[in-house]
């Protein structure tokens, strides 16, 4: 399972722009938002690469980072954020 940022960043009750400021200081992220060191941090960070067809202005590229999912533990080490509470299972409750 991936997450992009902006889903990363509600898991851990914080913005967008506040997870990716607290990744750039820490160096994870580039000034384009993606990936400081995406061989180094494979495991954990992906760059996302999207295109589509604009009438217009013809062909567009983008990219996008994804936290993967061992990257919510590792992030949150990172950047010194709490794990939310896994809530509890109940569905084996007679």
């Amino acid at each position: 399972m991936e997450r992009d940022l902006q889903k990363t960043a509600k898991y851990f009750g914080l913005t967008r722009p506040k997870l990716i400021a607290l990744m750039r200081d820490k160096g994870l992220l580039n000034d384009r938002n993606l990936p400081a060191f995406p061989v180094r941090d494979r495991e954990y960070l992906r760059i996302k690469d999207s295109n589509w067809y604009h009438e217009k202005a013809g062909m567009q590229y983008s990219q996008s980072t994804k936290v993967r999912q061992a990257g919510i533990r590792w992030l949150a080490e990172q950047l010194g954020l709490e794990l939310p509470a896994i809530p509890a299972d109940n569905r084996d409750v007679a």
